[in-house]
């Protein structure tokens, strides 16, 4: 199956999946700042050193950025939330819920159409309600786990434009992005 084949039909698949948005673009297009783990040093959200696929145990950051540039393509797909109002938290994390609901419906699919992936979400990995990294047991689901496509330094805010996505939907929504890299 052709490229562009494989992109049509993964974007077809992830709206059949509930994602508002999807695309499919060249890694070597991808934006990379390797500055994006000084704000996970800075605990910024709360997850540095408390889940396995956030820094400092999800990997060195050069590393993460090398790996990830291994592969030849990148299939971004989005999930927007409706909120209340901007002070809604439970709405924002219903959004990152089904964000992640989708990203695990994605998988196999995407496996099976394109082969081995990365699979990178939006946040800390939302697998377990709590990671075994808080009680220094290796990860239960190392199959599922998934790190987010900042941890591996990738900048969302500068890649969503490059997808034909908006990073920011209006007021009163919530918009988070998720990824996989294959070749």
């Amino acid at each position: 199956m052709g490229e562009k084949n494989h992109g049509k039909q993964l974007i077809d698949l992830a709206e059949t999946q509930g994602a508002t948005g999807a695309a499919v673009i060249e890694v070597a297009r991808i934006p990379f700042r390797r500055e994006f783990r000084a704000a996970c040093e800075q605990n910024t959200c709360g997850r540095f050193g408390t889940n396995w696929m956030c820094p400092p145990d999800v990997g060195d950051i050069d590393e993460m950025i090398a790996r990830a540039k291994g592969y030849r393509h990148a299939f971004v797909f989005q999930y927007i939330g409706a909120l209340e109002d901007s002070y809604d938290i439970e709405g924002m994390q219903e959004a990152a819920r089904r964000h992640n609901e989708i990203a695990q419906a994605l998988t196999p699919a995407v496996e099976e159409a394109v082969g081995e992936v990365l699979k990178l979400g939006a946040g800390g990995c939302p697998v377990c309600e709590r990671c075994t990294r808080l009680d220094n047991i290796p990860c239960r689901h190392p199959d599922k786990a998934m790190a987010s496509l900042e941890s591996y330094g990738i900048a969302v805010s500068e890649l969503a434009p490059l997808c034909g996505l908006k990073y920011i939907n209006g007021q009163n929504t919530v918009t988070y992005f998720g990824g996989f890299l294959y070749n």
